[in-house]
């Protein structure tokens, strides 16, 4: 190859990044009129970067609030840019979503408003239900995390103990009219996922979220309990008259990023072998099957011949057992590092597209064949690290993390294994 192997992932990963930006994605989703007046509201780790390019091409006049994490701001003039916690919510997102319901509950039909949602949303609008508290959200979301627990069903549980969530924010904004648009960090691309779907309505119901809780051996406080015992507490659900002037568009998908990054793979001459947009699981299963298929071209050929890219997305979860530091990205490669144990001729790179694994400052990580020998150099043993779910240490000890900083959008997890020929 003309390139080197490290560069060439890091190419791949980088056009992801760029499909998903809301850069030259958003303007064919909005109003022909772009003269006319607009609020502007929305959450999400690319809501700042949304409301930036919705400022440098809307016409007319524009004022509202976005809500995004800390450190994910990006300069705007019409719009507030307000910053809050994730993933763990905190009082900045449960005062920026009172802000919001007061703004949208007090517009007419004849008003336009846009909002802006993307992937983390769903901790950064954390305005609790009646009878819950910060504290309530911020302990079940902690045990959430924790759990195992698949972003659907996360999502689930977090509409139906929210004020602003499951549809409830197109409620408030009717009878206005509202444009919902949408960049993709689940499986699927549900909108009544993303962010926790504040503008759409919601089919789960609190019966599920009871189960979901109860299923997972997540301790509640009896007011949680019969609050999701309460009809109050059910979301808006399809047909409801107040969604009726309510439409949602995607602007950018995890889809959108593989075939980027596969592109660029063909410009570089490696055929890419995109394995789907959805994939689920727990991350260091998930490695192992990705090793697998790895194994199989690199042996037999099979299903394509090398050189070539294993290319995939999707959300998988970790279930934490241990007390170290590391996100799924990581997980996922240093679950695939220990399968590899070094194999000749393959490469990987595993990150998150918003540019941060979990809470931690990396992205995810990247390994090569050679780093198993700096790892068994440096006495460094791959199951012991695993089994304290303690990937950024192992990595960050041998400088292989993947550091972007925030990229301001989320398509979820990217994942590149070159594979070479023997």
């Amino acid at each position: 190859m003309d390139i080197h192997p490290k560069e060439l992932l890091q190419q791949l990963f980088n056009s992801a990044v760029a499909a998903a930006l809301p850069k030259g994605n958003l303007a064919e989703y909005l109003p022909k009129n772009t003269r006319q007046k607009a609020v502007v509201i929305g959450a999400g780790k690319a809501a700042a970067s949304m409301a930036a390019e919705l400022d440098a091409i809307w016409e007319g006049e524009l004022s509202g609030m976005v809500v995004t994490r800390y450190d994910h701001g990006a300069p705007c003039e019409r719009i507030e840019i307000i910053e809050a916690a994730h993933p763990v919510p905190d009082d900045a997102g449960e005062r920026v979503g009172r802000r919001m319901l007061e703004l949208v509950s007090a517009l007419g039909e004849d008003d336009l408003v846009i909002c802006l949602l993307s992937g983390g949303g769903s901790s950064l609008l954390s305005l609790p239900a009646p009878g819950m508290t910060l504290s309530d959200k911020q302990s079940i979301n902690k045990a959430l995390l924790k759990s195992g627990a698949a972003i659907d069903e996360m999502n689930c549980v977090r509409k139906h103990l929210s004020g602003i969530k499951g549809g409830r924010l197109a409620a408030a904004t009717y009878p206005a009219r509202l444009i919902a648009l949408g960049i993709s960090d689940v499986p699927g691309d549900e909108p009544t996922v993303i962010a926790s779907g504040p503008t759409v309505a919601d089919p789960t119901t609190s019966a599920q979220a009871l189960s979901i809780l109860d299923s997972y051996g997540i301790e509640v406080g009896e007011h949680v309990r019969s609050w999701l015992q309460n009809p109050e507490s059910e979301t808006v659900k399809p047909g409801d008259e107040r969604l009726s002037k309510a439409e949602f568009h995607m602007i950018a998908t995890p889809q959108d990023a593989l075939d980027a990054a596969a592109a660029k793979a063909r410009e570089l001459n490696i055929t890419p072998l995109v394995l789907g947009d959805c994939i689920e699981g727990e991350s260091r299963e998930v490695a192992k099957v990705h090793a697998a298929i790895a194994k199989q071209i690199q042996k037999c050929g099979q299903p394509i011949p090398a050189p070539c890219v294993i290319l995939s997305g999707g959300e998988t979860t970790v279930t934490i057992k241990g007390n170290g530091r590391g996100g799924r990205n990581s997980e996922f490669t240093l679950s695939l590092f220990n399968e590899l144990k070094g194999q000749a001729g393959i490469y990987a790179l595993a990150a998150d597209t918003d540019g941060i694994d979990g809470v931690e400052d990396n992205a995810g990580a990247m390994i090569t064949p050679e780093l198993f020998a700096q790892a068994e150099a440096a006495g460094l043993k791959a199951e012991d690290y695993l089994a304290n779910n303690d990937s950024y240490s192992f990595f960050h000890q041998l400088n292989a993390l993947v550091e972007t900083g925030p990229t301001r959008t989320n398509v979820n997890d990217f994942r590149a294994i070159l594979v070479l020929p023997k």
